[in-house]
Parts: C-alpha cells; sequence; structure tokens
C-alpha cells in the first residue's frame, strides 16, 4: 500500500514540476543503518564498521523514491544492487540510464546492461582534490537520505521485519511528498 501511495505521489509531483510521469535516469546508492535490539535479520558492513542492515534505494533525478530494498548490512553493494534493479525491472519503461558511486564498478554495469538494458554511469570522485566534493548526479540519492534523517524512527532500524523497514521508508517519503503537493497547490491559490 505505502509503495503504491509512494508511486502516485510521485508521478503527480512529477507531472506538476513539467516532467513525465516516468524517469528516463534514477541513481542507486546504499546507507548502512545500526539495529536496535530488537529481533531480527542483521549483519556487519565491515566497509562502514556498522553492524546492521543496508538500504538500498533507487531514486529519480528529483530525489523522490523509486525503488527500496532493506538486506541485511553484510551483503555487498553490488549484490544488494541486484536486487534492487530486479524489483525495478519491467516497472519503469523510460528508464535508460542509473547513475552510482565507485562501490558499483565491475561485473554489475555489464550485468545492468544485460539483464535490464539500461546503462549503469559509475560517477567517481576526482584523485586530485581532497576533503569534500560535490559529485555530479550523486548529490541527489545523498540528499534524499538527508531527508530521511528528518525522521526519528529512521535514525536506526528498529524493524524485526526488513519489509516493515521498507514501508517506515516509504511512509516517511509519501509524507515528504504530501507536504510538498500541499505548499504547491497553496502557493498556487
Amino acid at each position: 500500500t505505502w509503495e503504491r501511495m509512494n508511486a502516485s505521489l510521485r508521478v503527480e509531483l512529477r507531472i506538476l514540476d513539467g516532467r513525465e510521469t516516468e524517469p528516463s535516469a534514477a541513481i542507486l546508492d546504499s546507507q548502512s543503518v545500526k539495529t536496535t535490539e530488537t529481533p531480527g535479520m542483521r549483519g556487519y558492513d565491515a566497509g562502514k564498521k556498522v553492524k546492521g542492515r543496508k538500504r538500498h534505494i533507487l531514486v529519480d533525478t528529483m530525489g523522490l523514491l523509486l525503488m527500496i530494498v532493506v538486506h541485511t548490512a553484510n551483503i555487498q553493494d553490488r549484490d544488494g544492487a541486484k536486487q534492487v534493479l530486479g524489483k525495478v525491472k519491467g516497472t519503469l519503461s523510460r528508464l535508460i540510464l542509473i547513475w552510482a558511486d565507485g562501490g558499483y564498478v565491475g561485473q554489475l554495469v555489464d550485468w545492468v546492461k544485460a539483464s535490464c538494458g539500461w546503462i549503469l554511469e559509475i560517477v567517481k570522485r576526482s584523485d586530485d582534490i581532497k576533503g569534500f566534493q560535490v559529485l555530479p548526479h550523486r548529490w541527489v540519492v545523498e540528499r534524499t537520505f538527508g531527508w530521511f534523517g528528518r525522521y526519528r524512527r529512521l535514525s536506526k532500524d528498529y524493524e524485526g521485519l526488513m519489509e516493515t523497514s521498507e514501508s517506515m521508508i516509504y511512509a516517511a517519503m509519501t509524507h515528504l511528498m504530501v507536504k510538498r503537493l500541499v505548499r504547491i497547490k497553496l502557493s498556487s491559490i
């Protein structure tokens, strides 16, 4: 239900922004979050040094959620990406290009082309620049993760089931989109 509501609101926001109902480009990334003592599956992300779960999301160029998969944190980004893209496959007819960070480099690029027919473009940091750097297209998905940070329920993964975690993220995104729609509708009065 939350997923369907999210899709309907996303289409309405895209239309109000003068865009097509479905995106032709998307951004892929993951976020590792700690879990609480609540029973449920978890793993250890050695790269981030986090014991918990990983949220794998695909967003459009407006930062609106297209798909989410929550899995244990020990699953590599490339394997988690296959789960997300497998769920999206066949649902977004206009999708052509997906941007991702260096964690997705390798055989995944070929797998995406062969299995889904999309182009997976890796956006890399420049080795010459030290410190923080805004990367083209990649900042959009990071902003979406920032939006999730506004919801206390998403600060950690409190849920016993991964499906419930996904629903909580869809609920937060639905809330964000409803607020944005109300603001747009009120400004046009």
